[in-house]
């Protein structure tokens, strides 16, 4: 089967994926939370960017090459993270590995995955980075960071875009609990999508591993948090800190808008910025993260990561015009697992790279910094 031929663009892998999970997976990995405002003004901001094309500047093969955190990538994009990931397809978190491996990308495995460290640590490849979301007590926290380092993750990302719980109402309306539990009402959904129910009784419902391991009994939370809330603090500038010194590898920020906390970032060692408002799940009154790029670069020589309503490969070109140094996609390579099981990441970053050439020639780009003399300025 020629898989671009039936899938050439993300909507089709999107459509595929929407066919075959039942609905409260698909709320669980498409939803934002509130009336999803700011999830819907991350495309439409994207959307608004425009670069101008050129025109006679002959026959090239685009450089996709950039430079992060002292490496050099083949591909201006990686692999974000998705608490639950198992909860999509069975399996997730190594597909995923494995594919960022094969195609020489960064993959973020998250605290709240439904695999450890170790269990991903045979796939990882070269750019494996550990998304922390802070527990509070001293010894877990240094336990969870010298189980990362041992499992070969180089590099850690601080999520800090969630102080406290969201309330995603999509979730909540499909009957989706945490841990999740097979209600009738669930099994009713899961009878009409063969292919998932299949792979999850070889694999059986997914859990938070790591967390399961230090959380213990979790019958007190309400059913719509999970066993991380047990564990987990709000961190502060100290937690930050801390981090900084704790692990000595790459460190990165993840959720970051403002550029009034930039300062005391650089200061702190931070070594690059992530923009996000986590895909519009956390706060629906968040500017678009595009929106948000802009001042972000003009405040720091720092690298920037970039999320938020990427579609494509234009959509990353318009970051990187804007200043982004690299992007970073987590919903997408989920639809694409869920449309094809395994082969569904490789063909999205074929799709992706296959998207960067043709618009990179038809703006005259060379190379990826090329693009900014592009942009067109309103």
């Amino acid at each position: 089967m020629d898989l671009h031929a039936r899938y050439p663009g993300l909507a089709d892998l999107k459509a595929r994926a929407r066919a075959r999970l039942p609905r409260f997976v698909w709320e669980y990995l498409d939803s934002g939370t509130g009336a999803e405002r700011t999830r819907h003004a991350n495309e439409a901001a994207l959307a608004e960017v425009t670069l101008m094309p050129s025109i006679l500047h002959g026959e090239f093969a685009p450089d996709l090459s950039t430079e992060l955190l002292g490496r050099t990538l083949p591909l201006p994009f990686g692999i974000g993270p998705v608490g639950m990931s198992g909860l999509v397809w069975p399996d997730a978190e190594r597909h995923l590995a494995r594919a960022a491996a094969e195609a020489g990308v960064p993959y973020t495995l998250s605290t709240v995955a439904s695999q450890t460290p170790e269990d991903v640590a045979p796939e990882l490849g070269e750019h494996g980075w550990f998304q922390m979301y802070p527990p509070r007590d001293p010894e877990i926290r240094a336990d969870m960071l010298n189980r990362a380092r041992a499992a070969g993750f180089s590099t850690l990302v601080l999520t800090v875009d969630v102080p406290v719980a969201s309330r995603r109402e999509r979730q909540v309306r499909s009957g989706l609990t945490q841990p999740p539990r097979l209600t009738p009402r669930l099994l009713a959904q899961v009878a009409t999508r063969p292919a998932w129910a299949l792979g999850m009784a070889r694999m059986g419902m997914p859990r938070m591993r790591m967390i399961d391991g230090y959380a213990g009994e979790t019958s007190g939370l309400p059913s719509t948090q999970h066993a991380g809330y047990l564990l987990r603090t709000s961190p502060d500038w100290d937690y930050l800190r801390w981090l900084r010194d704790a692990w000595e590898g790459p460190f990165i920020v993840k959720g970051v808008l403002d550029p009034a906390f930039v300062p005391r970032l650089e200061k702190a060692g931070v070594d690059a910025i992530w923009i996000s408002n986590h895909g519009g799940r956390q706060f629906d009154a968040a500017p678009a993260t595009v929106d948000a790029l802009p001042a972000l670069r003009a405040a720091t020589d720092l690298p920037i990561l970039f999320d938020g309503g990427v579609g494509g490969g234009l959509d990353m070109l318009r970051a990187i015009a804007l200043g982004a140094d690299f992007v970073m996609m987590a919903r997408p390579w989920h639809y694409a697992l869920a449309a094809l099981g395994p082969d569904g990441p490789a063909h999205l970053a074929e799709t992706l790279r296959l998207d960067l050439v043709s618009n990179m020639g038809q703006l005259g780009a060379h190379r990826l910094r090329d693009v900014r003399e592009r942009l067109c300025r309103g």
